[in-house]
């Protein structure tokens, strides 16, 4: 019966010590939540450059017809683009994290 006792008293004292030195260092592993940026996707700037292409073909097709259609589409995906990267800028400034 006493037999075992020295072998349960080494167990229990190496389970103490794992869990003593295992706690510190799992509590000291910070993880950082990365945050996906809501402006930023590709379907977002699709959509962006589209209605900015499209614009800007509407209004070039009434000033200068065809050719101008064509001028107003390359500048208003220009201009699409632009304020694609402006709003993905602006929410990054907005919410920065320390």
């Amino acid at each position: 019966m006493y037999r075992n006792r020295p072998l349960r008293m080494l167990l229990v004292l190496l389970l103490l010590f794992s869990f003593a030195f295992a706690v510190p260092i799992a509590s000291g592993q910070h993880r950082h939540r990365h945050h996906r940026n809501p402006e930023a996707g590709k379907k977002k700037a699709a959509k962006r450059i589209g209605i900015g292409s499209a614009i800007g073909a509407g209004a070039g097709g009434l000033i200068g017809g065809r050719k101008g259609a064509l001028i107003g589409a390359g500048a208003g995906a220009g201009a699409g683009t632009i304020y694609h990267y402006h709003k993905k800028r602006q929410y990054r400034h907005r919410h920065r994290h320390a």
